[in-house]
């Protein structure tokens, strides 16, 4: 596995932790939610873009892309 690999993946479990705090939920609950919709995904494709941000810019960006395909967290 590359560094780059292992970069986004301790990113992405970094945003799911993270998200599971700011709304209250396990890790595993948040893990589902963000899978379901479309939250990893998005993580995967707008990495380069998304790393650069703060975490609670990231979290509002994983929440808004969620609320768009189908989530109804608030």
């Amino acid at each position: 596995m590359s560094k780059k690999e292992k970069d986004i993946i301790n990113y992405i479990v970094i945003c799911i932790n993270e998200f599971a705090k700011k709304f209250k939920m396990t890790s595993k609950e948040s893990y589902l939610y963000l899978r379901d919709f479309k939250g990893i995904e998005f993580l995967k494709e707008s990495y380069e873009a998304e790393h650069t941000l703060g975490l609670d810019d990231a979290i509002d960006d994983l929440k808004q892309v969620c609320i768009n395909n189908g989530g109804d967290i608030k």
